[in-house]
Parts: structure tokens; C-alpha cells; sequence
């Protein structure tokens, strides 16, 4: 069964566009996190940015004690970050790369670059009981690495397929039909970045690793990916938490007059 880890990344970005250096507000991300797990996700994914821009840190604690499935950790490879992941000691850690300008994660690891301090930290968080991913692009030499480099896991980056999906077919992707989701009966599923990504998962699976998948999936184009073969868990976000603010608001709306009604003047 191909399992769903929720991000929950940008529901502490909406809360900290208000309550920014507070230590509370809402909406709260373990809340969320809560919420995603009754309705059957497999996990949570949370990344600790060293610029703290929406995770912060007493999330992850909270996280680590409240939730029932398993921790996801996205993180930088760097000292301040991997020490907090051996003290919180999530399930899972995806290792991933970081630049202040960007405003979500953009690219792949350079793991061949990077071999030895990757090598170092994955031999950390394996003593210390933890799985390790690698966030890489489907490329050859990056995941010969990643296997080189001992981890569990590579999650492989969809982002360059979800913008080719998107450029090829330019469907609104605000208000799927549902009649749509789940069939590609009319959607050509011959992209190139479609057939890397098919490509680095029989390559990663031949080398004894686990296969992620992450970035930019969405309602629209998460069907043309299921032709990958091998994939273990999807962690997707961004998708989800807007399908949210839409789905949910009409409630909301709904609650707040309600509660307008017992003004008395």
C-alpha cells in the first residue's frame, strides 16, 4: 500500500504571518497534524528551516510526543539541525538542501558532493535508532551516492515533473473535477521527466533502497506519477493544505455567524 505522509509546513506558515515570534497562534500545526492522522495519513512531515520561517522548534517537540504515526524530519545537513533531530529523535529524517532565498525547497541534494558530511550524519542517526532519507533529483550518479552514503531511503524530486505536468496540459488546478481525479484516460503520460523519475526508481530499488516521492504533487497530476514503479510513501503539502482553505471554509464562515448570533447589543 502506497502510504501518505502530510507536510504540514505551510499550516505554521499561516500562523506565523500573524504570531511570528509569539510562542503561540493559530492555526496550530499538531493540531493539523492530528487531524491528518484520523483521517488515515501514514505520517507527519515537518521541516525545522535553519531560518525557523514556519516550523519553529517547540512544534517538533509537540509533534514528537503527540502523534501517533511516525515523525518525518526534513532538514538541512547541518550542525545546530542534526543535533536537535538526535535529541527529538524523529522516526525518520529527510535530508534535504537549504537556501535562505527560496521559498520552498527547490532542488536536490548534492550528494556526490557531499558524500563524506552525509555519510557522517547518516551513521549519527542510524546509531541513534533514526531512518535516513536523501531528498535527491532522479539522477544516476545522485543516487549511486545515496547508496554509497548507507541511507534507507531516497525521496525522490517531483517538482521538475509536476511543472512539466502543468506546462503540458494547463489544467486549473484550484477546482479539479471530480469526475477527473484518479484518471488519466485522457492525459499522454510520455514526459521525459516522467520517464527519469520511472528510471531512478528501478535504479534506487536495485541498490537495496527505499523509494519517497515529494514536490509539487497535487489532485491533478498525482495519477500520471503512479506509473513509477516502487514508491514507498508520497509526502505532499502544499496540495493539501490548499485543498483545506477551500474545502473548509463555507464551515468556518458558517461557525463564526453562529457564534455572531448570541450578541445581545
Amino acid at each position: 500500500m502506497l502510504k501518505l505522509g502530510v507536510n504540514i509546513d505551510h499550516v505554521a506558515t499561516l500562523r506565523e504571518a500573524r504570531y511570528r515570534g509569539r510562542g503561540f497562534g493559530e492555526p496550530d500545526p499538531v493540531e493539523a497534524a492530528r487531524i491528518c492522522e484520523a483521517a488515515g495519513a501514514h505520517g507527519i512531515t515537518a521541516h525545522l528551516r535553519e531560518d525557523r520561517r514556519h516550523i519553529q522548534d517547540r512544534d517538533i517537540w509537540e509533534l514528537r510526543e503527540k502523534i501517533e504515526t511516525r515523525l518525518n524530519l526534513e532538514m538541512a545537513n547541518v550542525p545546530e539541525i542534526v543535533g536537535i533531530a538526535l535529541k527529538v529523535r524523529p522516526a525518520i529524517v529527510c535530508i534535504v538542501p537549504e537556501r535562505r532565498l527560496e521559498v520552498t525547497t527547490e532542488g536536490g541534494l548534492d550528494v556526490v558532493a557531499a558524500e563524506k558530511s552525509l555519510t557522517e550524519t547518516r551513521m549519527k542517526m542510524n546509531d541513534a535508532g533514526i531512518e535516513v532519507s536523501l531528498f535527491i533529483a532522479p539522477d544516476e550518479k545522485q543516487i549511486a551516492a545515496s547508496a554509497r552514503v548507507g541511507s534507507q531511503f531516497v525521496e525522490l524530486h517531483t517538482g521538475q515533473f509536476a511543472e512539466e505536468f502543468h506546462k503540458r496540459w494547463g489544467e486549473s488546478l484550484s477546482s479539479p473535477k471530480s469526475e477527473q481525479m484518479g484518471s488519466t484516460k485522457s492525459r499522454p503520460t510520455n514526459l521525459p521527466e516522467l520517464d527519469r523519475l520511472i528510471a531512478g526508481a528501478e535504479q534506487a530499488q536495485a541498490l537495496g533502497l527505499k523509494v519517497n516521492a515529494g514536490h509539487g504533487l497535487n489532485y491533478e497530476n498525482l495519477p500520471v506519477l503512479f506509473r513509477v514503479p516502487h514508491l514507498v510513501e508520497l509526502n505532499i503539502g502544499h496540495s493539501i493544505v490548499s485543498r483545506a482553505v477551500m474545502a473548509g471554509l463555507e464551515s468556518a464562515v458558517k461557525d463564526m455567524l453562529r457564534l455572531m448570533k448570541n450578541y445581545q447589543g
